[in-house]
């Protein structure tokens, strides 16, 4: 065995409108979480590496521990996650991402994380040369050979169309798509040889603010009325298309002194400390959107949702409470 090996940069995806498994590929679920590489070295190594090369061993210790339960000169490619009431919370990997010694201790105890591991990199030598159905053979014996437990989880993974066309009815817990891979592709470190499909669908929100003016607004800033009459944040659009502008502008009203989001920040993204400056609109107008399937416990989208188009034909009092599903 070798100890002088580095963990390589992640194989990456391309994103794809097609949900369909076409033949000679594997479809995996596309997990709501942290990508992760890991590695065990001899003597006990550990390392826990992010997407984007920063260390995360620190802040999950649990997994540290469990990385016992591997043989060494093992490396994975897979996904942290944590669970909460019944879904995947991604939020509180954010609020765990960044703590460390005792800190990340009381975090690993209240919300604590598992590794979904859906690719080998080493068991021994090194795997990533091997096409996908070799490198997913000895996934399997690794997690049959070491009888791996939580907080490990193999990744599911088939090649049935009806399979993974069910997978995407579990968006209910929060999974985001499926990914899909070759059956004979080798595992190249940051190329976008993977394909990602995200769970998407249509549904109605409330405008109640917008970016930019009334007249030429940038974004749209979403609600949904809570069973109480208060207008709930859940999200807000990308940047609207020339038409979606234009069919926008023309049917919204400024915001009356009474507003409910009188004296509210806005954040540019999830996790973002960049405010945005908004416009207070009428929350009469409603609008069809595409969304995904993200949620954070607030039951906010976490990803920027897309503007269909103005439903002049709907009221607020005609679409779902908020917390009624997306």
């Amino acid at each position: 065995m070798s100890s002088t090996w580095s963990l390589p940069e992640p194989i990456l995806a391309t994103p794809t409108p097609d949900p369909t498994l076409h033949p000679g590929h594997a479809a995996e679920p596309k997990w709501d979480g942290y990508r992760a590489l890991l590695g065990r070295w001899p003597s006990d190594r550990v390392l826990i590496r992010s997407r984007r090369g920063g260390n995360l061993t620190a802040a999950f210790p649990e997994i540290v521990a469990a990385a016992s339960h591997l043989p060494d000169d093992t490396a994975l490619d897979g996904e942290l996650v944590v669970w909460e009431d019944g879904r995947l919370a991604f939020e509180r990997l954010q609020q765990r991402a960044h703590r460390r010694a005792a800190t990340a201790v009381r975090a690993a105890e209240q919300w604590p994380a598992h590794f979904v591991a859906f690719d080998p990199l080493r068991a021994g030598t090194d795997l990533t040369a091997q096409p996908y159905r070799t490198r997913r053979a000895a996934l399997e014996r690794l997690f049959a050979d070491h009888n791996l437990q939580a907080p490990w989880t193999l990744c599911p993974s088939t090649t049935d169309p009806k399979q993974a066309a069910e997978w995407l009815e579990w968006s209910a817990v929060g999974l985001e798509g499926l990914v899909f891979k070759r059956l004979d592709q080798r595992y190249v470190p940051a190329f976008r040889a993977w394909r990602k499909y995200r769970s998407r669908h249509t549904t109605e929100a409330v405008v109640g603010a917008v970016t930019g003016t009334l007249s030429v607004p940038i974004t749209a800033l979403l609600g949904r009325f809570d069973a109480s009459g208060r207008l709930r944040y859940i999200g807000h659009t990308t940047v609207l298309n020339r038409a979606a502008r234009r069919a926008l502008a023309s049917e919204l009203q400024p915001g009356h002194p009474g507003h409910p989001w009188t004296g509210w920040t806005f954040s540019a993204g999830w996790g973002s400390r960049q405010r945005l400056q908004v416009q207070l609109t009428e929350p009469a107008i409603v609008a069809e959107i595409a969304v995904d399937v993200s949620l954070d416990s607030s039951g906010r989208w976490r990803h920027p949702v897309r503007l269909i188009r103005v439903r002049t034909d709907l009221t607020p009092s005609e679409i779902p409470l908020f917390g009624e599903g997306t």
